[in-house]
């Protein structure tokens, strides 16, 4: 009972955090495009996009050491868990030093006529690309930080690094409007700034909280389990780049064939759906050290459960948000940018549509990363989800519109999530049918309820203001489908025994 209340009050903390994150990335994302125009926009999203991706990167590879941490969490000996702290540190900060040197080489082609940016701003964009080279080393270093706390279950400290990383931006987004020199390079140092600052909260505040986050890396680093923390650290970080390389890959095919207002759009897209994987990406977060957990104490039975739970409560806690949003999304953009860069709408709905994809699987990645056997794994699902460079490539080429990229990016995330499912069969034992009965049909009804319901109240109304009220409504019907139609027996349970517990203590205040 305790755990369980462990990850509703994580759970709590993460959710607070992300509304609070949410609502002032919109703003400051409003601000910037503002500030740099779409062309400026669209440059930094192509040679710095990387830099919103790395949330990504940093989630993939600290699984690797709180993987390890959270395994031996309970050991009564903190030097085995001061042996993985400095051993991942170290890795980390050699991996940080290797990728660096991957991203400085690449400039020297990617900036010598193979990207399609106007001559005049060719410089900035190289000095732009070198604050993020300083990004990412800076976000990699701080990787074993932010797994200790993520292992120790403590999601308040993560959120307050979180909270003050947005007021920063949006301080400088801000700021930069009233600047009179070049906004694009002052915003670039801004962003890299910002990394590092975030990296000495995380060195400070783990220094002072947790005996195994010591910076004697020389004492504590252990050669013997090194080479797991590498194996692990490396097929995370295969994955991580595989999803960046897709990601990155496809804004370079539009920048090839349609130029840089065209990155407008898809760095919009990118933006909105980095915001809307937090409300399924913080419940994970708080269900994740426990899946690690469960299988370190052999009960491998429990941590398939709880990963069948995790893609059901991820899809849903996207979904009802998401789905809204693909109906209502010319009205949201409308009313959240003061322009918006043509073929924004279709990106936008089309990417949602391909992270609730990935959301019906998402729970199956922590289970294959609890298990341990991870490299066959990054291999096949990061391949598939690599191929839409080829392929978009082939359909740019064929004269198709930049539409079919994207769809084509959402048909390769539906083919990993079938990979997903047979890999852990193979690995973990997995149940398929099972799978499909406890999550699949349960996920079906209330997603074509809300579909419905926003189906009709579009059709029957047109005003500009309809998002007002058609979003609640149709929240509010998707979750009741939810609970009598998207639940199991022990799911509901649950949720009763949470209601019960919440509406006893309101009780108890108000006598």
């Amino acid at each position: 009972m305790k755990s369980a209340q462990k990850v509703v009050l994580n759970t709590g903390i993460l959710y607070s955090r992300m509304l609070i994150t949410i609502g002032i990335t919109f703003y400051t994302t409003r601000e910037v495009l503002n500030a740099l125009g779409a062309t400026d926009y669209g440059i930094y999203n192509l040679i710095a996009g990387v830099i919103a991706m790395l949330s990504f990167l940093n989630a993939a590879m600290s699984t690797s050491t709180q993987r390890y941490l959270s395994f031996h969490q309970s050991n009564a000996d903190k030097n085995v868990l001061k042996s993985i702290f400095s051993t991942s540190l170290l890795l980390h900060i050699c991996i940080g030093f290797i990728l660096v040197s991957g991203i400085e080489l690449s400039g020297l082609y990617l900036f010598n006529g193979f990207l399609n940016i106007p001559s005049e701003r060719l410089q900035t964009a190289r000095t732009v690309y070198h604050f993020m080279s300083m990004s990412v080393f800076f976000t990699i270093v701080s990787v074993p930080f932010t797994a200790s706390l993520n292992s120790n279950e403590n999601m308040l400290g993560l959120s307050v690094v979180n909270i003050i990383e947005v007021v920063l931006k949006l301080i400088i987004a801000i700021s930069i409007n009233g600047y009179h020199g070049d906004r694009l390079i002052l915003y670039g140092l801004s962003m890299a700034c910002i990394s590092f600052i975030s990296l000495i909260m995380y060195v400070i505040y783990c220094n002072s909280h947790y005996e195994e986050c010591t910076l004697r890396l020389k004492k504590h680093t252990n050669l013997g389990i090194i080479k797991n923390l590498t194996s692990f650290a490396g097929w995370n970080l295969f994955g991580a780049l595989t999803g960046i390389g897709k990601t990155q890959g496809v804004a370079i095919l539009l920048n090839v064939f349609f130029g840089t207002s065209i990155n407008a759009a898809y760095g919009i897209a990118n933006q909105v759906s980095s915001q809307m994987n937090f409300f399924s990406a913080t419940m994970l977060k708080a269900i994740n050290p426990r899946i690690m957990k469960t299988e370190g104490q052999g009960n491998r039975l429990q941590m398939l459960r709880l990963a069948m739970m995790a893609s059901k409560f991820g899809y849903f806690l996207l979904a009802f948000v998401a789905i809204p949003c693909i109906f209502e999304m010319d009205n949201i953009l409308n009313f959240w940018l003061k322009s918006v860069p043509p073929y924004t709408s279709s990106f936008c709905s089309l990417i949602l549509v391909a992270i609730m994809v990935n959301q019906l699987t998402v729970g199956l990645d922590s289970a294959i990363q609890a298990i341990g056997k991870i490299k066959n794994y990054m291999i096949v699902a990061g391949t598939i989800k690599l191929l839409i460079v080829p392929v978009g490539y082939l359909l740019l080429k064929s004269g198709l519109p930049p539409i079919y990229v994207i769809v084509g990016y959402t048909v390769f995330e539906g083919i990993a999530g079938i990979a997903r499912l047979k890999l852990l069969e193979i690995t973990g034992g997995l149940n398929i049918k099972e799978y499909i009965k406890n999550v699949y049909a349960g996920i079906l009804p209330p997603t074509l309820t809300i579909i419905s319901s926003l189906y009709f109240v579009v059709s029957v109304s047109n005003s500009p203001y309809r998002l007002f009220y058609n979003i609640p409504f149709s929240i509010t019907i998707f979750f009741i489908s939810i609970y009598y139609w998207g639940l199991c027996k022990d799911e509901k349970q649950i949720v009763d025994n949470l209601i019960a517990n919440a509406s006893k203590r309101l009780h108890l205040r108000w006598i």
